[in-house]
């Protein structure tokens, strides 16, 4: 009950304070979290169920409570990670390891690896899981395809070609699978029951597409493109693209927030434009957040609405997670 007092104070506080929000106020720096090394970086995943961020670091994975926003641990040894899925009912984590070829499968409470996968695919990067059917789902960009786990029996049974270089994918939770193909400016649906490709949907004049996510509320998917920087606006019904929204240079990452209706897109040119979506089919850039150079991966916690973005930062030769909060005084 405490819960849901709180959430409802939380939507009626917005309610009252956003349009007293400037759009330079909308969104601020909250803290740094450091971590150990340097190295190359990628996805970032939050477990709500447990209330933790995981975010691929090189040779690592990096693991911080949300609730004291401090590390708590690593998952160690890898090649070159990419991206984290998690299957709670199991205490199973499956990380993506693209210079090994492999899927690693960790325990989520002591963080000790308990298997490696060996792929048929080459250089996995994205991976997510689908409570659907049960199933992980990992992205082959050396060899366009996507690998299905088991996550019982922890095997590749088998793979799906993609005809083009995956990148970022999301589930609808109900039997579709929504990939974004980098190199073919193009969507790919995927039935995760039959697994099989069903649909491949034109994104122009989006080019280059990196980064998805869906607002499950009116099936709209949000993609984000590189080659004509831009956000477009996808109906998951049929595919048509709805509206293109201008952002930043060099983007990766996309993250969707159903309660404040924001869009989040992180690019490496050190900014994250922010969308408000006013209706299902029209949107509106209300921020450009000031990040730092290269910060083009991110999480959205959709409790406490802040947004993490990871990055290697030049200024100071450090790895580090960037935390900023929605701004309502």
């Amino acid at each position: 009950m405490k819960t849901k007092i709180a959430f409802v104070l939380f939507v009626f506080s917005f309610l009252i304070f956003k349009h007293n929000l400037s759009a330079q106020e909308l969104y601020t720096a909250d803290k740094t979290i450091e971590l150990p090394g340097t190295g190359s970086y990628d996805y970032l995943f939050i477990d709500k169920q447990n209330n933790k961020l995981y975010v691929s670091h090189a040779s690592a994975v990096n693991v911080i409570d949300l609730g004291t926003e401090k590390a708590v641990g690593s998952i160690d040894n890898l090649k070159k990670c990419h991206g984290i899925a998690i299957v709670n009912k199991l205490n199973r984590g499956f990380i993506s390891d693209g210079n090994a070829n492999t899927v690693v499968v960790f325990d989520i409470n002591t963080l000790k690896i308990i298997q490696t996968i060996a792929l048929s695919g080459k250089k996995p990067d994205a991976i997510i899981y689908d409570s659907y059917s049960n199933k992980v789902f990992a992205f082959n960009g050396g060899s366009n395809n996507v690998s299905v786990i088991d996550v019982e029996t922890m095997k590749e049974t088998t793979t799906i070609d993609l005809g083009g270089g995956p990148e970022f994918a999301v589930t609808n939770g109900a039997g579709k699978i929504y990939n974004n193909i980098e190199d073919l400016s193009s969507l790919k649906v995927i039935d995760s029951k039959t697994l099989t490709v069903t649909n491949t949907y034109p994104l122009a004049p989006c080019g280059g597409p990196t980064g998805i996510t869906l607002d499950s509320a009116n099936n709209r998917l949000f993609t984000v493109c590189r080659e004509n920087k831009g956000m477009s606006v996808v109906d998951a019904t049929n595919g048509k693209v709805i509206t293109t929204v201008p952002i930043g240079t060099g983007v990766d990452a996309v993250a969707f927030d159903p309660i404040t209706k924001l869009v989040f897109c992180s690019n490496g040119d050190g900014t994250t434009t922010i969308i408000k979506q006013e209706t299902a089919d029209k949107y509106t850039v209300v921020q450009t957040l000031k990040t730092v150079a290269r910060a083009k991966t991110l999480a959205l916690d959709t409790v406490t609405h802040k947004i993490y973005l990871s990055v290697n930062d030049p200024a100071t030769n450090s790895f580090k997670v960037l935390v900023y909060k929605l701004a309502i005084k």
